[in-house]
C-alpha cells in the first residue's frame, strides 16, 4: 500500500547573530544553514498495519508525514501510496487518506462541531447515506453525542481530539496519519482514542501511521515501529525485536519464606534485599535466567517470582544516546 524509496528533504534556515547591526545587514545579505530533515528514507507498509513512527524532536517524523500526505515535495526519492504520488495526484489522493496533527485543528473554532462535519461532507462530496452511517458509528464509538452541538472553542483538549479524529474519518479513508494524537490528553481520553484506533483498524482495515513520543501508545497499538534520528532510519521492526536487539537486562523480584542469610548470586546484581524479598538485575548476555532461578531456589524457598523487562522508554533513550541523537 505504501512504498517510500530514498526520500530526502533539505530546508534552508536563515541565521544571523543578535544585535541591530546584524539585523540591518540581514536585510541586504542573508545567511542560511542547510538542515537535512530526511536522508534517503525507505520503507514499505502493507494494508491494514499499524506502524509507530518514533524519534526525538527534529528527527524528521512530521516532515515524513507531510511528504506522505502530499503537503511537502521531497528533493529526491519516490513515494507511491495506493498507486498515487501524493504531491502530484493530490486531488485524487486525499480522498483516500485522513490526517490528524495534534497541535493543529481542521475544525472551525467558533461554530458547533456538527457544522464542521457537514462542511467536510460537502468538501469530500460524501453521499448523504454514507455520511449519516459513518457519523453514527463515530458518534457512538468516540462518545461524541454531547459534543456535536458545542462550539469547538468550548471543548476540552481531549474532547477536541476525539472530534478531530472523527473529522478525519468521515470520508472513510484507507489510511490514517496521526501526528501526536494523544498529546496533552488525560488517561481516560488516551484510552478512548487508543481503543478507537484499534477498532477501526480491526473492523475497517484502516492502515494507521502513528507518530508520538508516548511509548505507551506505541506498545498499545503498533505492530511495527520505525525509529528515525537526524533524518535517517535507524530501526524497522517489532517492539519485541527492539527489546531483543537493544535490551538484555531483566529484573527479577523474588518473594520467599523468611531467610536471614544474604543471597549469593555470582554474575547477578542484587538491587535490594530483605529477609523475605529480593530484587535482582540480570544481564542475559552474561547469565541465563534459568541459572539465576536455580541458584535462588537452592538458597531460599520461593513463594513468587516476577520477571520484568527493561521499559521501552529506557531502550529508546539508550538508542538515542548510542546514536548521539
Amino acid at each position: 500500500m505504501i512504498q517510500v524509496e530514498g526520500i530526502s528533504k533539505t530546508f534552508l534556515v536563515a541565521k544571523r547573530p543578535p544585535g541591530l547591526k546584524h539585523a540591518v545587514k540581514s536585510l541586504f545579505h542573508r545567511e542560511y544553514t542547510k538542515v537535512e530533515a530526511l536522508q534517503d528514507i525507505s520503507f514499505h507498509i502493507p494494508k491494514g498495519e499499524i506502524v509507530g513512527y518514533i524519534g526525538p524532536n527534529g528527527a524528521g517524523k512530521s516532515t515524513t508525514i507531510k511528504v506522505m500526505s502530499g503537503i511537502l515535495v521531497p528533493d529526491r526519492g519516490s513515494c507511491t501510496i495506493m498507486g498515487h504520488t501524493p504531491w502530484k495526484d493530490r486531488v485524487a489522493y486525499v480522498k483516500n487518506i485522513g490526517v490528524v496533527f495534534g497541535q493543529r485543528s481542521q475544525l472551525w473554532w467558533d461554530v458547533p462541531v456538527i457544522d464542521s462535519f457537514e462542511l467536510l461532507r460537502d468538501i469530500y462530496r460524501i453521499p448523504q447515506g454514507e455520511y449519516s452511517s459513518m457519523l453514527t458509528l463515530l458518534t457512538d464509538t468516540l462518545d461524541l453525542g454531547s459534543l456535536l452541538h458545542m462550539p469547538v472553542r468550548q471543548l476540552s483538549l481531549g474532547q477536541r481530539m476525539r472530534c478531530e479524529i472523527a473529522a478525519s474519518l468521515l470520508h472513510s479513508p484507507d489510511i490514517l496519519f496521526l501526528d501526536e494524537p494523544t498529546i496533552g490528553l488525560d488517561a481516560v481520553s488516551k484510552i478512548a482514542v487508543r481503543n478507537f484506533i484499534k477498532t477501526i483498524n480491526r473492523e475497517k482495515g484502516v492502515t494507521v501511521i502513528l507518530t508520538t513520543h508516548d511509548m505507551n501508545d506505541i506498545e498499545a497499538l503498533a505492530n511495527r515501529i520505525l525509529l528515525i534520528g537526524k533524518g535517517t532510519l535507524l530501526y524497522d521492526g517489532s517492539v519485541q525485536g527492539l527489546r531483543g536487539r537493544f535490551s538484555t537486562k531483566r529484573t527479577i523480584t523474588a518473594d520467599y519464606r523468611e531467610n536471614t542469610v544474604p543471597l549469593q548470586l555470582p554474575g547477578a546484581s542484587i538491587l535490594s534485599w530483605t529477609p523475605d524479598r529480593a530484587v535482582i538485575s540480570v544481564d542475559t548476555e552474561q547469565l541465563m535466567m534459568a541459572e539465576v532461578l536455580t541458584q535462588l531456589s537452592s538458597q531460599v524457598e520461593l513463594l513468587d517470582v516476577a520477571i520484568d523487562t527493561q521499559p521501552i522508554e529506557d531502550i529508546i533513550v539508550q538508542m538515542y544516546k548510542e546514536y548521539q541523537l
